[in-house]
């Protein structure tokens, strides 16, 4: 396996954690390819925007986290969007990765009620989550739709894998508060491992009882092996594993898959942003009527306008309209 330019690159591990990256890699011997992210401050920003309770801020923490495994297929430039509408306590959630690795997000919940604690798929409830790829040099649009049915956001991905792309998938994604030397906060660490031999896989219907990760061919038991006991060590991860603040990326793949032999790519830096901006709402407001902009005055005498993503509230005087 190679990176973008073409040069393989073989990684000594280290001890030394890091976070907010993206870590690809590849178990040559069971022809997996995967990647691995790790969130520390990033995640901890989105997570502490607004004063979500504990339940709903780990719904967002995996949504972020899934959001970084699935946007990163963009190397350089593109944007990729998940998002969910469903009938549960979070209503909504929005990502937004804009590439190499930038990540913004927000949920949209019913605070009345919202538990302290419950699983992802209940507080989702049943509805969609859409994932939506924008590529900039082509401006090309695709847009993958899959249900969710009282699950959770990694089962909603087994299921796109499954159904899309017809690509053995699995998908771990976990979210903790921490406390350490620097303080409480989030973290979140998510795990997508992929079945691609060079031959490819001859992929068939699942029925309903099938584990989702994926399917092979019947008449591929070599393959169905390889896929089978990459799936054994992956199932071997736990969630501490995954938000671990003194455990590095590489000596969590290394524990993973020494026995076959891991190999590492450069990473990617992940980072918490925001488009608003102040020449952006401005443009919005103008794009308003001067009856509309009316209505929006509130009782300062200004224009009030609060970012869902990040928060921030700007105020502008409606004179600077006229």
């Amino acid at each position: 396996m190679t990176d973008g330019d073409g040069e393989r690159l073989v990684r000594v591990f280290s001890s030394d954690a890091r976070d907010d990256l993206l870590l690809p890699f590849a178990v040559e011997a069971l022809d997996l390819r995967g990647r691995l992210a790790r969130l520390g401050p990033t995640v901890n920003t989105i997570l502490s925007h607004y004063d979500y309770p504990t339940s709903v801020a780990r719904v967002l923490g995996e949504a972020v986290t899934l959001t970084a495994l699935l946007g990163s297929i963009l190397e350089s430039h593109g944007r990729f969007q998940l998002q969910t509408r469903s009938d549960g306590v979070v209503d909504m959630i929005v990502v937004d990765y804009d590439a190499p690795g930038r990540l913004r997000g927000f949920v949209r919940f019913d605070p009345a009620r919202a538990p302290s604690a419950a699983p992802v798929g209940e507080l989702l409830g049943k509805g969609h989550m859409a994932l939506t790829i924008e590529r900039d040099e082509d401006a090309a649009r695709y847009q993958g739709v899959v249900a969710l049915d009282g699950g959770g956001l990694a089962e909603a991905a087994h299921q796109y894998f499954r159904q899309s792309e017809q690509i053995p998938s699995f998908v771990r994604l976990a979210v903790a508060e921490v406390v350490t030397p620097q303080g409480r906060g989030w973290r979140a660490g998510g795990l997508l491992l992929q079945y691609l031999p060079a031959s490819g896989v001859a992929a068939r219907d699942l029925p309903p009882g099938d584990a989702p990760s994926g399917g092979l061919g019947q008449d591929a038991p070599e393959e169905a092996d390889a896929w089978t006991e990459g799936l054994a060590l992956a199932a071997t991860l736990e969630d501490h594993e995954l938000v671990d603040p003194s455990l590095s990326a590489e000596r969590l793949l290394f524990r993973l898959f020494h026995e076959r032999g891991v190999t590492v790519f450069a990473e990617r830096e992940l980072k918490a942003f925001c488009r608003c901006s102040d020449a952006r709402v401005e443009n919005l407001l103008r794009s308003f009527s001067n009856e509309e902009r009316g209505a929006m005055i509130g009782d300062d005498g200004r224009i009030g306008v609060t970012c869902e993503f990040c928060g921030t509230l700007r105020g502008y005087d409606p004179k600077l309209f006229d």
